[in-house]
């Protein structure tokens, strides 16, 4: 079976994941739809050929250890690809992740104007948030290539795996690779501040080394964006903080509350006016308010301070939402069903 004629048939249904399991017919992913592909059954050698294909051999020897793997494939010309091979009832399931490799501009996303605004901070801590599939990545690669047009900066990425690659530009860019390049983000991220950095791009603040380090190179005069499986502003602090030690926690409210400059949260609907997806996000800036409720254990006032302030470009998840479906861009049921408050957002939309 061949690979590659698989993998060209989902980019041009413009699926945003492909399944390769044995035992099944591949199957794709298309405006969050699981979709069967045209394609016969993967038998067992079908899904090893295709593994050894794609995996370094690195990755193939953590495979062969572990019986996990994470790495990147790509296809020149076409589409990288985030891929995660796995063992399931001792045959071999791939997961991919399709990354395009052109680096969409910032205002072809249907994003809040505000998140523009971001991209000239000359320091401080921006988290982008959401679920997995959240369109993450594809924001902090937009904001990433604004400034790389800007600027006459060093950027260094540190990434799990390299999904979009840049080419420098205004920019010198460097990107390191987990278990290529550097062995896990706290390692990358405490020698790229040795690197003469203006900006850092850690993929994930999964742990508390790489949160106090990211906290740490923001709080010295750096950029740092980063990323967290929070689904909103106020959760994403409080997760943040409950990282750390009892004994520690008034010291990082501190620290995070003079080092945090903007939390976006997003989640990513089918549109119901034609087809594609369309982000609904919400937007936490920190103004000195925002920052005494992070500083005083405050958090749960964060989504009241969201509320009244939509004049500066504040706007919470279900704002977002609510304006969506008025927009005529998602339905009701879609609507109701992400919201952080379903009844109250239930009531709005029908009044």
């Amino acid at each position: 079976m061949d690979l590659d004629q698989i993998l060209r048939a989902a980019y041009e249904a413009d699926a945003s994941d492909i399944h390769l399991v044995a035992g099944e017919p591949p199957v794709m992913r298309v405006h969050q739809v699981m979709t069967p592909m045209e394609f016969p059954v993967i038998t067992p050698a079908d899904a090893d050929q295709m593994f050894r294909q794609m995996a370094s051999d690195e990755a193939a020897a953590i495979f062969d250890k572990q019986m996990d793997a994470d790495f990147s494939y790509e296809i020149a010309g076409l589409s990288r690809y985030r891929v995660n091979a796995h063992m399931q009832r001792a045959k071999i399931g791939m997961a991919l992740r399709t990354v395009k490799t052109k680096v969409p501009p910032l205002a072809n996303l249907g994003l809040p104007e505000v998140i523009a605004r971001l991209t000239y901070l000359p320091r401080g801590l921006v988290l982008v948030t959401g679920d997995t599939g959240s369109g993450k990545t594809t924001t902090l690669a937009a904001m990433i290539q604004a400034m790389n047009e800007r600027y006459a900066k060093h950027i260094i990425t540190l990434e799990d795996p390299i999904e979009y690659t840049f080419e420098s530009g205004q920019c010198l860019i460097e990107q390191r690779e987990l278990g290529q390049d550097m062995p896990h983000f706290a390692s990358g991220l405490k020698h790229a501040l040795r690197q003469d950095p203006d900006i850092i791009l850690v993929g994930e603040m999964r742990d508390l080394e790489t949160s106090a380090l990211a906290i740490s190179a923001a709080e010295t005069g750096h950029l740092v964006l980063s990323t967290l499986h929070t689904v909103n502003a106020s959760q994403t602090v409080e997760r943040i903080i409950d990282m750390y030690p009892a004994g520690q926690q008034n010291q990082i409210r501190s620290m995070l509350s003079t080092t945090l400059q903007a939390v976006v949260s997003q989640t990513l609907f089918t549109r119901s006016d034609r087809p594609g997806m369309v982000p609904a996000v919400e937007t936490l800036l920190a103004t000195p308010a925002v920052r005494n409720l992070i500083r005083e254990d405050r958090t749960f006032e964060i989504p009241n301070v969201i509320e009244t302030n939509r004049a500066i470009g504040m706007c919470s998840l279900d704002t977002s939402i609510a304006e969506l479906y008025f927009n005529g861009l998602i339905s009701k049921e879609d609507a109701i069903a992400q919201a952080v408050h379903p009844d109250k957002l239930e009531r709005q939309l029908v009044a």
